[in-house]
């Protein structure tokens, strides 16, 4: 540890800390509007957070500023578990959810903007834990675009190298200004899709309170709902699931993409290669789903009860399939009807689309669209390499060889994020649940999904999991949210070797 400026870690973790408790001073006035008790347990876990980080803050001045690798690491993991352990505290404290692995479990899934849930009745929950529920899918999302952007590169891992030269961020060994310039604008971007679709939400008929919550779960591609029966609860009101399914095709997208959107240049964002796969595979897939919800005719699927006449049984086949295909895709996790009655085809296309993922610099989790046409591309090559061993053919990625390295980074990722998977599959089966579940629920967490298959399917959730089991699948998440590597290395002994 002599090596590793501790203080700066310190210093970094404070500033996290009182930031996540001025975001719960915010949840304080929807509890104190609906007179709940549970405020003044908001409140206490505000100041609590805040006094913590403060004195992590002012406790710990660095005399070298400067932030190695090694410190980089640590901090976003570090960082990361300071927001779950403080971010629990409302729930603790208020009572809403009086045990620390059912209120760990919940955390972690909102900031790793999973959306696996233990609550059984969400409806009966106060609206000032309801909306810090949902906060935390906001806060965790917004620092994953940042993470991913302007941080993961400088520490050359996750091959996010691939887009930094379309991006408006920073080059690879310059941390200021362009960082703090990305945030800016990312934070922006962020801000006003959030603020567009919850007034979208309100006009469109949901209450100003579910609107906003649901705003911040679809922007951070977290998936919490305020509703029993999430997103389903509004099948009488197509117009609702429609504004739903766009931002969370938006919110799926590399934001810098978005960023050059916004700036009126289209043409960049159909420049890309990971954007035409994304949306169009999206597009292909929830095609594929329709034919079969057309021929399986789920009654559970409803149509609008004011416009029966313009959405018809074909217009709520397209829309819940392309509802489900995009929240499966992008890692969302709302539901709009159990994807698992729609016949045992259906429940294995979704079960593929566990390990999709959405958009390189985007609040999805998952493997990332990115990462599948690299691959690909790289297979293709070696069938041509085997006829012509001695041509000297690159893997190009919009219209740019890739190196070596980001390529064997890649296939890396993928090898042991499959292996991860595999180990945390037989683990759960160790720890009570049957095979189909387990699958499931590995696929979820790692992939940060939230729904799944078996005994945690988009109608049920993880409260009838074992704590040891709550704590592994809150560990899947963590690691599959920060790219794998960031929170791995950390186990391994060479990282804690001096240089």
């Amino acid at each position: 540890m002599k090596n590793l400026n501790t203080k700066i870690i310190y210093r970094f973790l404070g500033i996290t800390a009182v930031l996540n408790g001025l975001f719960m001073f915010i949840a304080f006035p929807f509890s104190y509007f609906h007179e709940e008790t549970e405020k003044w347990g908001i409140l206490q876990a505000g100041i609590i957070t805040i006094l913590v980080g403060a004195l992590l803050y002012f406790f710990n001045k660095p005399k070298n500023t400067s932030i190695q690798k090694k410190e980089g690491y640590l901090i976003v993991t570090l960082g990361w578990l300071t927001l779950s352990i403080t971010g629990m505290l409302p729930y603790l404290l208020s009572g809403a959810i009086p045990n620390i692995t059912n209120a760990f479990f919940e955390t972690i899934s909102g900031y790793s903007t999973t959306g696996s849930s233990i609550l059984t009745d969400i409806e009966s929950m106060p609206k000032g834990i309801l909306f810090w529920r949902s906060a935390t899918h906001w806060i965790g999302g917004m620092g994953i675009i940042v993470l991913t952007i302007a941080i993961l590169p400088l520490l050359g891992i996750g091959g996010m190298q691939l887009f930094m030269a379309e991006a408006p961020g920073p080059s690879t060994d310059k941390l200021h200004p362009r960082i703090t310039d990305t945030a800016k604008r990312l934070y922006f971007i962020y801000v006003v899709l959030t603020l567009v679709e919850f007034l979208l939400l309100k006009v469109a008929g949901m209450t100003w309170f579910d609107a906003i919550n649901h705003a911040m779960s679809t922007v951070s591609t977290g998936g919490f709902s305020t509703k029993n029966t999430s997103m389903a609860y509004y099948n009488h009101l197509p117009f609702v699931q429609y504004i739903v399914i766009f931002f969370m095709l938006v919110a799926g997208t590399n934001f810098v993409l978005t960023y050059f959107a916004l700036k009126g240049k289209i043409q960049k964002v159909f420049q890309s290669e990971e954007f035409k796969y994304y949306l169009f595979g999206i597009i292909g897939i929830s095609a594929v789903i329709t034919v079969i919800i057309l021929f399986f005719q789920d009654p559970n699927l409803q149509t609008s009860i004011h416009h029966p006449a313009i959405f018809g049984k074909n217009e709520s086949a397209i829309r819940h399939a392309l509802f489900q295909v995009t929240s499966v895709v992008t890692t969302t996790g709302f539901v709009s009807a159990d994807f698992t009655m729609w016949s045992f085809f259906a429940t294995g296309i979704f079960f593929a689309l566990f390990f999709s993922g959405g958009s390189a610099g985007s609040t999805s989790g998952g493997i990332k669209v990115m990462r599948h046409i690299v691959m690909l591309k790289n297979s293709f090559l070696e069938f041509k390499k085997a006829l012509h061993p001695n041509a000297i053919i690159p893997v190009r990625y919009d219209g740019r060889a890739v190196s070596h390295t980001i390529v064997f980074n890649i296939i890396s990722f993928f090898i042991i994020y499959m292996l991860i998977f595999i180990m945390a599959s037989v683990t759960l089966t160790l720890l009570g649940l049957d095979f189909i579940s387990a699958l499931g629920a590995a696929a979820s967490s790692l992939g940060n999904i939230g729904p799944a298959i078996g005994s945690v399917s988009p109608v049920d959730n993880f409260a009838h999991l074992s704590s040891t089991a709550k704590w592994f699948c809150s560990f899947l998440m963590l690691i599959g949210r920060l790219e794998l590597f960031t929170v791995l290395i950390l186990f391994t002994p060479f990282f804690w070797r001096k240089n």
